[in-house]
């Protein structure tokens, strides 16, 4: 098989694509004969070596599927990294006993896997969810190279072609030439007026809102007195305990503290703190 299938993660392709592609150009191309061999391993007897092989000696031609899909503006390196990935899950599937060779198997997978990638991240907002608007994006799109705005024949042509109504092929087009717009003004954007009506400055900031501040300041003020009220009807060293534990602004008292004072044990303290809390949650509820 050529060179020997040294440890190399070829998987995930780095900075340097041209490396990569050398490094995987290395691996011969596997005849038939070799092809149904290692295949056959891998389906009775579950060789992981036998798919290392397998994936090995089919990543060009994953480098060549994903070269066609350059137009979308996505690295390529992701590209065929998630090539990679379809790759790997069409080897896991595949039936020797078929009869067909495993590229023929697999260009299915590795497409779907780029087409997945590519619909996650050619554009922030989803332009295509269903079945059929995924399949007019990626036909449409390749139209779209050859042609300018289509015209109703052209637009009608393509909607015979692909066995969808006239106004599907209409909207996709209309997303595809669409753009995003930023959300916040350009760094660069000196007019005051454009930046003005960027997205992010028409959000309504609620942290300023005069009723929502009168009503806070109000709920304050309110929590306060029925929590003042509520103290008054404690017994004595019950406000207080809960006045040193809680309420102090300064520096808290520990159970240790209060059990010194009280000269009784930290575990009566937390008691008699566990009591009041309920007996204050009571009063305030009521």
């Amino acid at each position: 098989m050529g060179t020997s299938l040294q440890r190399i993660d070829l998987l995930a392709p780095g900075q340097n694509l041209n490396a990569y592609i050398q490094s995987i150009n290395q691996f011969s191309i596997l005849t038939a004969e070799e092809e149904q061999e290692i295949a056959e391993d891998l389906y009775y007897r579950e060789s992981l070596e036998a798919a290392r092989k397998l994936v090995m000696a089919h990543l060009r031609f994953v480098v060549h599927i994903a070269k066609s899909y350059s137009g979308y503006g996505l690295a390529e390196g992701d590209l065929i990294q998630e090539g990679n990935v379809g790759l790997m899950k069409a080897v896991k599937r595949f039936n020797p006993e078929k009869g067909v060779r495993l590229i023929s198997f697999a260009v299915h997978w590795i497409k779907a896997e780029i087409h997945e990638f590519i619909l996650r991240n050619w554009r922030i907002v989803k332009i295509a969810t269903t079945k059929a608007q995924r399949k007019l994006f990626f036909n449409l799109r390749g139209q779209k190279k050859r042609l300018g705005w289509l015209t109703h024949d052209e637009a009608k042509a393509v909607a015979a072609d692909l066995n969808v109504d006239v106004k599907h092929v209409q909207d996709m087009e209309g997303r595809l030439s669409a753009f995003d717009a930023g959300f916040d003004a350009g760094a660069d954007d000196d007019d005051e007026s454009t930046a003005y009506l960027a997205p992010a400055n028409m959000l309504e900031d609620k942290r300023y809102d005069p009723a929502g501040m009168v009503e806070a300041a109000d709920w304050e003020k309110t929590s306060v007195n029925n929590l003042e009220s509520a103290l008054e009807q404690l017994d004595e060293r019950s406000r207080d305990i809960l006045q040193q534990r809680w309420l102090d602004d300064d520096s808290k008292s520990t159970l240790h503290d209060l059990a010194a004072q009280y000269g009784v044990s930290a575990e009566r303290i937390r008691q008699l703190e566990k009591n009041a809390m309920k007996k204050l949650k009571g009063i305030m509820e009521a």
